[in-house]
């Protein structure tokens, strides 16, 4: 069974007149976490697409590179994201609900933000409102500060590329303590760790470009110090 019949299962609730705010309520469940996972990037994606004005054709696409949305399942992934825009819950309160549905598991949180890092980006302009969106999405998240900044140094052209920013460490760190970060990092990235922690494996793919900038970071840390 494909992720998005899964998720045509959990939305069929909507013909009795619930909301997407409500099925977030009902997928807690670790079996459900990957759908949850899907539909709150999706939801909150589109939610975050009415922040700078207009949904693009590469916002779309980048849709589909997080989640391999084949062609069958379009008119799923397009329903997910209908509903979203056009419901009156506000995206704040989609985000409430998705942290009260991971609790303090901030890693697959962190993963979920990313994902909205990589649909912001897809057209290749990072708009004020969409940076506004994302702080408030990790404030409401509870991410430490040095995620978020993380998040947006790898993501963000012109923004601080210091390696320290992307390994999660303060500049003065030691190489020993960078070392320990990046070998933590490269744990906790490993495909494996991602499905326990209830990252879809269609979407385990945004982890590759995650483990180049991990990678990097530590090369040139490490470099420095030879």
């Amino acid at each position: 069974m494909s992720i998005w019949t899964r998720i045509s299962d959990a939305l069929s609730a909507l013909a009795t007149g619930e909301g997407l705010s409500q099925v977030f309520d009902r997928l807690r469940a670790p079996p459900e976490r990957s759908v949850a996972f899907t539909i709150a990037v999706i939801a909150l994606g589109a939610k975050m697409a009415k922040a700078d004005g207009q949904v693009t054709r590469d916002e779309v696409t980048a849709f589909r590179e997080v989640f391999k949305i084949a062609d069958d399942d379009a008119a799923g992934a397009a329903r997910v994201f209908n509903l979203a825009r056009t419901d009156v819950a506000g995206f704040d309160d989609y985000a409430r609900r998705i942290k009260g549905m991971f609790g303090d598991d901030t890693g697959i949180l962190a993963d979920l933000l990313e994902g909205l890092f990589h649909i912001a980006m897809a057209d290749g302009v990072y708009h004020p409102n969409e940076n506004a969106f994302l702080e408030q999405v990790a404030e409401i998240f509870a991410l430490p500060t040095g995620d978020f900044e993380s998040l947006r140094a790898r993501f963000v052209p012109n923004t601080s590329p210091l390696p320290h920013t992307v390994l999660g460490i303060a500049p003065g760190a030691s190489l020993a303590e960078a070392r320990a970060a990046w070998r933590q990092l490269v744990r906790d990235n490993h495909p494996d760790a991602l499905i326990a922690r209830g990252l879809p494996e269609e979407a385990v793919k945004l982890a590759e470009k995650r483990m180049i900038d991990i990678n990097r970071a530590w090369e040139t840390l490490s470099g420095k110090a030879a």
